[in-house]
């Protein structure tokens, strides 16, 4: 998935005729589509849906900034750099996916 991302974030970047501040947001595939979302730290968010559904822009950065990190930065007890092991990151994460309109 990494080499993937990367590939695609160079080849937009080369080939955008603006400003690329954000990066791109999503790509589709004939089965599926795909949204992104990279911190300012370097932090990557990706989502799957379906064809049908628009921008997830706002969903991720909702999960960055408030399911991330209030419960994953801002835990004491949760090493920076390692995958956060709280069971109250995952059931919230779990919620808030379950919860998405789409």
């Amino acid at each position: 998935m990494f080499g993937m991302l990367f590939s695609i974030r160079s080849f937009v970047a080369k080939m955008s005729p603006v400003d690329m501040r954000d990066g791109f947001l999503c790509f589709q595939t004939s089965k599926y589509k795909l949204h992104y979302y990279e911190t300012p730290t370097g932090l990557r968010f990706v989502l799957t849906t379906d064809l049908g559904v628009g921008s997830a822009r706002d969903a991720l950065q909702h999960l960055y900034s408030n399911i991330y990190v209030g419960l994953g930065v801002k835990n004491p007890l949760c090493p920076l750099g390692e995958p956060v092991q709280s069971e109250l990151f995952r059931s919230r994460l779990d919620a808030f996916v379950r919860a998405l309109p789409f």
